[in-house]
């Protein structure tokens, strides 16, 4: 059940990105202000190379803004050490991609169990709970037959599905998704998508996805829209 709650789960404040091209000051991002509830899904929408990408990366703390800051459950990342901003994003963030990134050598679960396995110190589970809460997981995405196979042993989809059961294992405050079914045809996204919106319901995770499309868009809760720079 998607609640809010009175302090968020992920915001920014005043968030800009500039680059240099040839010379120029390029301004990617201008005075980002954004807040994630608990539970909530937004979409963020816009033109290509409007920014939607930099932008979620940025607030993943997979890039450092220009100005401006993002906060992690009430944590500002950068006034946190390397070490302890990847601790807490190990916790707090998931993250699916438009290609799945999983690693070829190692098999759906062991992909899975991996953003386990790097914080099982802090979560205090031993290396055969972390497969069996991968192997749980696997399940609930419907690949529980597909345990020990490799990325390239899988369909398309079945790929997808393995990353979104590893962005969901370490049951995130938020999940952030940089086009999750943009390299499937339209049924298998279909399915991915529907699979993304349930458990993001069932776990109480939020959920920020840059899309192109529409369809998908119209089902968050909240659609904004990243034009030149201002997020409206």
């Amino acid at each position: 059940m998607n609640n809010t709650t009175a302090s968020p789960v992920l915001a920014c404040t005043g968030l800009t990105k500039i680059f240099v091209q040839g010379g120029l000051n390029v301004n990617v991002l201008r005075g980002i202000n954004l807040a994630i509830n608990q539970g909530e899904t937004v979409a963020i929408v816009g033109a290509s190379g409007s920014g939607k990408s930099t932008l979620l990366h940025i607030l993943g703390g997979l890039d450092a803004p220009t100005s401006g800051g993002v906060a992690l459950l009430g944590a500002r990342m950068d006034q946190l050490t390397p070490v302890a901003q990847g601790a807490l994003r190990n916790k707090a963030l998931g993250f699916v991609y438009q290609f799945h990134h999983l690693l070829a050598e190692f098999s759906a679960l062991e992909n899975v169990a991996m953003p386990l396995w790097i914080g099982a110190d802090v979560r205090n589970l031993s290396g055969i709970e972390c497969r069996q809460h991968a192997a749980d997981m696997l399940n609930e995405v419907g690949l529980s037959h597909r345990l020990h196979h490799k990325p390239g042993e899988l369909s398309g989809g079945e790929r997808q599905r393995v990353a979104v059961a590893r962005a969901l294992v370490t049951r995130p405050a938020c999940v952030l998704a940089d086009e999750p079914t943009g390299n499937l045809d339209r049924g298998t996204a279909d399915h991915v998508f529907d699979l993304i919106l349930q458990l993001n319901a069932k776990i109480g995770t939020a959920l920020v996805m840059v899309t192109h499309d529409p369809t998908l868009a119209a089902r968050m809760q909240r659609t904004l829209v990243l034009t030149d720079g201002v997020l409206g």
